[in-house]
């Protein structure tokens, strides 16, 4: 009779496991596919210490979607995007200072935005390389804010 019991249990263990790993790629994947607008309102309803994670996600998403445009020729729907971009990373910005949560992870993020927006800075036309710095200084803005944040008393020497 024990060993029915063990069994069973061992057999309730893997089905548990068995959910959870079908389950977590499935979350993973549908927040990887919800729209800037979904995310825009998760963001909106989310705690202060969520904020931080999803206004990146909606500014990295702006980033591509103004990179497609910009390629395609688009530079007007390209600079709309591009104001999503630095408002959502600013908005991350004073969330992560505020809750403490997702600093390091913030300034990463922007780091790679605007290493990605100075090499698209030198394939759209010239007219449209002021709109691409303007954007990109302000994510150096953003970073050294949090970098102020995270080491309030600089660098040691």
């Amino acid at each position: 009779m024990t060993f029915g019991i063990r069994h069973s249990r061992c057999w309730y263990a893997a089905a548990v496991v068995a959910i959870w790993a079908l389950a977590v790629p499935f979350e993973r994947t549908a927040a990887r596919d919800a729209t800037v607008e979904e995310l825009k309102e998760r963001a909106a309803n989310a705690s202060v210490a969520e904020r931080p994670a999803l206004c990146i996600r909606i500014s990295e998403r702006q980033l591509d979607e103004a990179d497609r445009l910009y390629a395609a020729g688009d530079s007007g729907k390209g600079q709309t995007a591009l104001v999503d971009v630095t408002a959502f990373a600013e908005l991350a910005r004073d969330y992560a200072i505020q809750s403490h949560k997702h600093e390091k992870q913030s300034e990463i993020a922007v780091r790679k935005m605007a290493r990605k927006l100075a090499n698209l800075k030198h394939t759209v036309a010239h007219e449209d390389q002021e709109q691409i710095q303007n954007a990109i200084d302000r994510l150096e803005r953003i970073r050294d804010d949090l970098l102020a944040a995270m080491f309030p008393n600089g660098v040691k020497k």
